[in-house]
């Protein structure tokens, strides 16, 4: 089978079906290149979607995603955006191995059929010409005979004529002898054209046509082949993506297997979890008792401390503040506040707590502690180990930073011509003072969380009850201040902010509290380290030596000491070793 022999008298045709099959290639080309465009476009629209789910940094939802099911969710996110990359490749792959590949051939091809082509066009325009040759000898052969024909004819006429002179006769067979002459002249001619004619023809149909059109024949076979290579490597890209894309879908399977439900509901609880205990059964009060009260403070006072006696022998009808409400019955009538006031400032007692007061107004203004003691207790423990955690991350970075300077110094001290080591100094004092400060800063909070952390596992179940109870006409005593002050979401009872009124006319009167007689010493101390006291209260001391102490420290970092009865102040609580006295009154250990 060949076009050659076959299709001998189709060269225009071959020529419309060879530039067909280039269209073709053409078109192919074209799929390929959008296929690649639509891959792209998915793979974009994917990591797009990827992305507008993914957790914003230092958001609430990052925090979310401690839970199984949003771990699961981010790693489908993330096999998504493996998933995206892989259609990215099949594009590349596509636009390099078939795209690219194909164009160059559709050139290559074009220039080998106008060439093919060229050279047919140039074989019939020869065979066209050998033809007109013959023809044109062929006429002139004819032309020839007919004139000697006539020539003749002319000769044997004058011949018979017995009127023509002889001369004339000799003229007309001259003439005739010539015309036949010519005659052979072009018959000879015209069979050496038409044997040369017959051979080019012979030449051109079973030699030229036939390999120009085997060639024609091979290039369309080439074509239809490379055509065929490039869907077998349009469908091999794909392929070759399957077992990525695959594992992609593993891996969402295996997150979505990793979900654990029990894990989940354990971190509801850690997240949301107050450390209260719930409220316990609510005492019958008798009401048919008649309540005698008086104006003078004794009665006030007496009638407060039977109050508080009840609040802490039973259960207190503040107790529902965790679920409800506070009830106000008529019973509950609120004291003047002259009264309230009057037993505030007789109460010295409440003088050690008064700080524990003040922090309690400025949450009522809406500022929040530095201790987190709004908090429930497992929320503020919490809170205060992501700030213990953060505070040594911060030093040790400090602590990173001063190690490059006083490198940095020794190379200086070596090599004088890189830099001055002396300005360093100044640098690496700021370091250090801020890595003191940062350290101070850790031991206030890892104070407050020893006292979370220590303090209410500690405690019997009915201590963790009184720690939770709330009276509005009882104010409470010394040791339970810093505990009665909150409720488990951070807010504070109705007959609390009562007691708010007294607090903020309790701030005018700081002064008269400086001069109370002197508190008595709660026990010993022993300085560990040197401390230049030169802020405000506070007081200096020197490593190794012993002093009083007055105030233990409230969880704010700092113990107040007493060196004479005119010298006394704060020092860091890390600085000193305590010795307290159990027998002394109002000593208490809040660390």
């Amino acid at each position: 089978m060949s076009w050659g022999t076959e299709l001998w008298d189709q060269f225009d045709n071959l020529e419309k079906h060879t530039q067909w099959g280039i269209d073709i290639l053409e078109k192919y080309i074209k799929f390929v290149k959008e296929r690649t465009e639509i891959e792209l476009s998915y793979a974009k629209q994917l990591r797009n979607l990827s992305k507008k789910y993914q957790p914003k940094k230092n958001s609430k939802e990052e925090e979310e995603y401690r839970y199984t099911a949003c771990k699961a969710f981010l790693s489908t996110l993330h096999e998504m955006n493996d998933y995206a990359g892989q259609h990215e490749v099949i594009s590349e792959n596509m636009t390099s191995q078939i795209t690219v590949e194909l164009a160059r051939y559709v050139q290559e091809l074009k220039q080998e059929r106008k060439s093919h082509f060229h050279e047919g066009r140039k074989a019939q325009q020869h065979i066209e010409t050998c033809w007109k040759q013959l023809e044109s000898s062929k006429r002139r052969f004819e032309r020839d005979c007919k004139e000697a024909d006539r020539a003749q004819q002319y000769f044997e006429k004058m011949d018979a004529d017995i009127n023509v002179t002889k001369a004339d006769v000799e003229k007309a067979r001259q003439q005739a002898q010539i015309r036949h002459q010519m005659a052979e002249d072009s018959k000879a001619d015209y069979s050496s054209i038409l044997q040369k004619f017959n051979h080019e023809q012979r030449e051109y149909y079973y030699s030229h046509i036939p390999t120009i059109f085997q060639k024609i024949q091979e290039m369309e076979e080439r074509r239809i082949v490379r055509m065929g290579e490039s869907m077998k490597t349009y469908a091999e890209v794909d392929r070759q993506v399957v077992p990525i894309i695959g594992k992609c879908l593993d891996g969402i399977v295996k997150a979505a297997e990793s979900i654990d439900q029990k894990n989940d509901s354990q971190l509801v609880i850690e997240a949301y979890k107050s450390g209260f205990e719930p409220p316990g059964d609510i005492e019958f009060e008798d009401y048919t008792q008649p309540m005698k009260r008086t104006i003078s403070e004794n009665s006030l006072s007496n009638s407060r401390e039977g109050k508080a006696e009840l609040k802490f022998g039973g259960k207190s009808k503040g107790k529902l503040w965790p679920f409800i409400k506070k009830n106000k019955s008529p019973k509950q009538q609120k004291e003047p506040l002259s009264h309230r006031f009057n037993e505030f400032m007789t109460s010295k007692p409440k003088i050690h707590c008064f700080r524990s007061l003040k922090r309690g107004l400025s949450l009522k203004l809406g500022a929040a502690p530095e201790d987190f003691s709004n908090l429930p207790p497992e929320q503020r423990r919490k809170k205060l180990q992501q700030k213990v955690d953060e505070l040594n991350k911060d030093i040790q970075k400090e602590m990173d930073q001063r190690d490059a300077i006083t490198k940095m110094k020794d190379v200086y001290l070596k090599n004088p011509q890189m830099g001055d080591p002396a300005s360093l100094d100044h640098k690496l004092t700021e370091v250090s003072q801020n890595i003191e400060k940062l350290r101070l800063e850790a031991q206030k909070f890892e104070a407050w969380l020893a006292e979370v952390e220590g303090r209410l596992p500690a405690r019997s179940e009915q201590a963790r009850r009184q720690s939770g109870m709330y009276d509005g006409q009882t104010a409470p005593p010394v040791s339970n201040c810093a505990q009665d002050r909150e409720s488990p979401d951070g807010s504070y009872t109705e007959e609390q902010s009562q007691e708010s009124e007294v607090k903020v006319l309790a701030t005018d009167f700081d002064d008269e509290f400086d001069d109370e007689e002197p508190l008595p010493a709660i026990g010993t101390c022993k300085a560990l380290y040197t401390f230049d006291g030169q802020n405000e209260g506070t007081i200096s001391v020197v490593e190794g030596e012993t002093l009083y102490v007055i105030e233990e420290d409230k969880g704010d970092g700092w113990t107040r000491i007493r060196r004479s009865e005119d010298e006394e102040g704060y020092v860091p609580t890390s600085y000193v070793e305590v010795y307290l006295d159990k027998n002394a009154k109002g000593a208490k250990t809040y660390i």
